[in-house]
């Protein structure tokens, strides 16, 4: 473990002292309560969201907006503020925000929190909520021109649509360049925005002074999709396919760790050393795209750099792929534990694994002398990209984009799951806040998942062999009491992902919320790239590597 230690888990006792805390700093602003496995939740009016979340923020240290949900009922539409504290993730509450089902306009929480700017466009697009004072209230990840809300209950799925080209308007029509300006569209067709994803620039010369990440390219209705799946068989293939890059048991883990919340399933011990440990893999299998997809984004390196990492992907698919089955949509985890257990003979399986861990350290002494001891690679890099940890924190930054702008922010450490509390390991921080430091973290990043992959097998190999029981007796059919919720989250190979889930007595959710990383990682981009040149804009944007199947879910 790092050397901070853990919070501690609070105490029933606890929670119910810290709610009624919270509920004497909201006072009136506070005109309900609402009881959610997670955290405590208050009811507060449409018109009084900026000034409570003000005060959580500010008083109670709620720094964090992890996340923002919407949905609709038979009687009302609801918006649920998620907030944390990147000091302590295990403080949480819960804001809930009723509107009426004949006008559902709430007050917007962008002034308050950068990264509601998004998830209330996403709010808006998909549910129907309007928020006063919003910044820029259109649709996010559907074309302006779509006709209703996809998650609305009125939706009618078989209504012919248009999509037609709007010319795009100038961002700084009045601003006194305007002349001078240009309008650069980078993507969605595009290899530095990989394929999916488009970037209205517009440039001054060389320099970048607004630029706008235009997403939706690829989604997909993962989140409508998982509420017509059942909880024990039909959710969980879903995770691996937010994230391509090889994080896939990662996700899994977060959908796992939500529903065995809300169903009170425990997982055994054996299990949980066994997720611990293929979940690693599945980070660094994740972390060498990220730095090889890099050096060809930055400095077109593909012959040395790119094909090292591919080289070492390799490696890891072979591990995953004898104890999963599968090379990258693993579909691995259970509720209750892991599938099956490890591949025999497990002394052979077990040697494979060393093998692989002993040659890891020289290799990455490689992909520093072709990466952050590369003077291009730091010319490109070092100063640029700047995110300082405030504007981080506002836009609701985590993963390694959090960590390179120094914020001490680890969910495996802070919140403790699996099996990380019980091994040795660090969490990977640096304090430059621009691109070279997140290039930084994600190597260390390696390192450290190496150490928990090592750690597990010393425990794996003495385990007896009476005790390896990889699930839990979980119920045939799991179906959690009407209105209980819960949001939960893992740390994975992009940062904190998140799900929200409600359910309604039924076997499949009422509400399926995901909270992906990227989404929130690839808001903060132009805070990174306004000001710089064009070359920085795309360093920038291959430092946050973003996976658009968990922006656009």
């Amino acid at each position: 473990m790092s050397s901070q230690s853990p919070a501690p888990s609070l105490s029933a006792a606890t929670d119910d002292h810290r709610a009624d805390e919270l509920a004497d700093l909201l006072g009136p602003l506070a005109v309900g309560r609402d009881d959610h496995l997670h955290a405590p939740g208050f009811v507060v009016r449409p018109d009084t969201v900026q000034d409570a979340l003000s005060r959580l923020r500010d008083e109670a240290g709620f720094d964090h907006c992890s996340c923002v949900t919407a949905q609709e009922y038979e009687d009302r539409y609801e918006t649920v503020y998620h907030l944390k504290s990147y000091d302590d993730p295990t403080d949480e509450v819960s804001v809930v925000v009723p509107a009426s089902k004949a006008n559902p306009v709430s007050e917007s929480a962008d002034a308050v929190f950068r990264t509601a700017d998004w998830h209330e466009r996403e709010a808006y697009d998909l549910v129907g909520i309007e928020y006063d004072d919003h910044p820029d209230l259109r649709r996010i990840l559907l074309p302006e021109t779509w006709q209703g809300h996809p998650l609305s209950m009125d939706y009618d799925r078989d209504r012919p649509q248009i999509v037609r080209y709007d010319e795009n308007a100038n961002p700084v029509a009045a601003d006194e360049r305007e002349a001078d300006t240009m309008l650069l569209n980078i993507g969605p067709h595009h290899p530095a925005t990989h394929g999916v994803l488009h970037l209205e620039a517009v440039l001054d010369g060389e320099q970048v002074v607004d630029v706008e990440p235009d997403i939706g390219y690829i989604h997909r209705c993962e989140e409508q999709m998982a509420q017509q799946g059942t909880y024990r068989y039909q959710i969980m293939p879903y995770p691996d396919r937010w994230d391509w890059g090889g994080g896939g048991i990662l996700n899994e883990w977060s959908y796992a760790r939500a529903a065995e919340t809300l169903a009170d399933i425990d997982v055994p011990e054996y299990a949980q050393v066994i997720r611990t440990m293929s979940a690693e893999l599945s980070r660094i299998l994740a972390h060498m795209l990220a730095v090889g997809a890099y050096a060809l984004d930055v400095i077109g390196d593909f012959t040395a750099t790119f094909m090292y990492a591919i080289n070492e992907r390799e490696r890891v698919q072979n591990l995953l792929e004898d104890l999963t089955g599968q090379r990258l949509m693993f579909n691995y985890f259970r509720l209750g534990g892991v599938v099956w257990d490890l591949p025999e003979p497990r002394e052979e399986w077990f040697e494979k694994v060393r093998d692989y861990l002993d040659g890891l350290p020289h290799r990455l002494e490689e992909f520093h002398d072709l990466l952050t001891g590369n003077e291009i690679i730091q010319m490109r890099t070092v100063d640029t990209g700047e995110l300082d940890p405030d504007v981080a924190k506002s836009y609701g930054c985590t993963g390694p984009v959090a960590r390179g702008s120094g914020i001490d922010y680890d969910i495996r450490r802070d919140d403790p799951y699996g099996y990380y509390d019980e091994l040795d390991w660090d969490v990977a921080v640096e304090e430059g806040c621009d691109n070279y430091a997140r290039l930084l973290v994600r190597l260390r990043e390696v390192e450290e998942s190496a150490k928990i992959v090592d750690q597990c097998v010393d425990r794996l190999e003495d385990w007896p062999e009476d005790d390896r029981t990889i699930q839990s007796n979980v119920p045939r059919t799991i179906r959690p009491d009407d209105g209980t919720e819960v949001y939960t989250a893992v740390e994975a190979a992009k940062g904190e992902l998140g799900i929200y889930i409600r359910a309604d007595g039924t076997d499949t959710p009422a509400r399926f919320k995901i909270r992906g990383p990227s989404f929130s990682n690839l808001q903060a981009l132009p805070e990174m790239a306004e000001g710089e040149h064009i070359p920085d804009l795309i360093a920038s944007l291959g430092s946050l590597d973003t996976i658009m199947g968990e922006v656009d879910r």
